[in-house]
């Protein structure tokens, strides 16, 4: 943690999803503005009443921990660079925060997509969509429990999304409808443990960054110690941490009975910069052995989607800021090249790939010798 970090952020606020189809409307209201402050100034919230099972992500934490100790040679198959890992095994040391300076995050992931994704989007997208992979076969424990965890967290993202728009003025579906049959992930990490080198070095877990996605939730973690047994936070300074609009750092630890839900730069942007994209930071341990277990879900918009502020937003100020307009595809394939996940020549494939065919054709044309 760095000097200028806060241990408490009271102010960040608590959403009851059920509070937001309240009859009252003073209630709804009440939660949306609720919403509008915790996103627009923290990027972040606490939700109460999402849905998600607790003891099934346990349990899915018990099942990814058997998975990261198999033997490398075992996970190896499942590695998926050459889908630019957004589907199964991540190893250690590959994702990188853009401004890293290079330096990985310490951590090993696995992904899956747990709610449909629309079939045309395969061949347009073929890495971003692929199929999903299993270690054990898709009719595992795992890929069972990974699957419903992951569309809980989705659907407490698209109640979430409707408080979003009722909080910014917009129509109820404005959010949840730009992002039906997008690639959204689930991820499982896996924070790998430090030596004495690397703590005396400050190496962090997970480097701060804004995710690139249009909403992240959260749905907890918990720390090992250097045995693999399940402990509470080995000291002060270690765990998540949020940097607020105006620079403040603060600890980001759910009350009793909530996840996390964040604000990411697909939002951001739609909302011209009215709604803070979380830069956001995880902390190792000072003692050496220690790991960390967690998950994140991400919700994207759909690749045809603009990435560029919605028109209530449109201002002078946030079209200099957030110009030019991308489609989200095309957005996603950007971020992926700049953190290290795909290659610099996933680029290529953008535009006009045909110039060629003329120099073929011209070709035939040539007289023969």
């Amino acid at each position: 943690m760095s000097e200028d970090a806060s241990e408490a952020a009271p102010s960040i606020p608590v959403i009851d999803l059920a509070e937001l189809v309240h009859h009252d409307r003073a209630v709804r209201a009440a939660t949306a503005q609720a919403i509008r402050t915790g996103f627009g100034e923290f990027g972040l919230v606490y939700l109460a009443n999402h849905g998600v099972d607790v003891a099934l992500r346990d349990r899915l934490f018990d099942q990814f921990v058997a998975f990261t100790d198999r033997p490398e040679a075992e996970k190896e198959p499942l590695n998926a660079a050459k889908i630019w890992f957004q589907r199964g095994w991540t190893p250690p040391n590959t994702e990188r925060a853009v401004v890293a300076g290079g330096q990985p995050d310490f951590k090993e992931c696995y992904f899956a997509a747990p709610v449909p994704t629309e079939s045309a989007l395969s061949i347009e997208y073929p890495e971003i969509c692929a199929d999903n992979v299993w270690p054990d076969g898709p009719d595992s424990d795992f890929a069972r429990d990974y699957q419903t965890l992951g569309h809980q967290l989705h659907e407490a993202g698209l109640s979430l999304l409707q408080g979003v728009a009722m909080a910014m003025g917009l129509v109820q579906r404005t959010f949840d409808r730009r992002l039906e049959g997008a690639p959204h992930v689930f991820r499982l990490l896996r924070y790998l443990p430090l030596n004495e080198a690397q703590i005396e070095q400050r190496v962090l877990w997970g480097e701060e960054h804004t995710d690139f996605n249009l909403l992240t939730l959260l749905p907890g973690g918990r720390f090992l110690d250097p045995d693999g047994a399940p402990c509470a936070r080995p000291d002060e300074g270690s765990g998540l941490y949020l940097r607020t609009r105006s620079g403040e750092k603060v600890r980001g630890v759910a009350p009793e009975g909530c996840i996390v839900a964040q604000v990411g730069q697909q939002l951001e942007i739609l909302t011209g910069g009215a709604l803070l994209a979380t830069p956001h930071v995880v902390t190792a341990p000072r003692t050496p052995g220690y790991t960390r277990v967690s998950g994140a879900h991400f919700l994207h918009l759909h690749p045809h989607e603009m990435v560029f502020p919605l028109e209530p937003f449109r201002t002078e100020e946030a079209i200099r800021a957030y110009s030019p307009p991308v489609l989200a595809g095309t957005y996603s394939m950007k971020t992926l090249v700049d953190i290290g996940l795909a290659p610099p020549t996933a680029l290529d494939g953008l535009g006009y790939r045909h110039y060629g065919r003329l120099a073929d054709l011209r070709a035939e044309e040539s007289p023969k010798a």
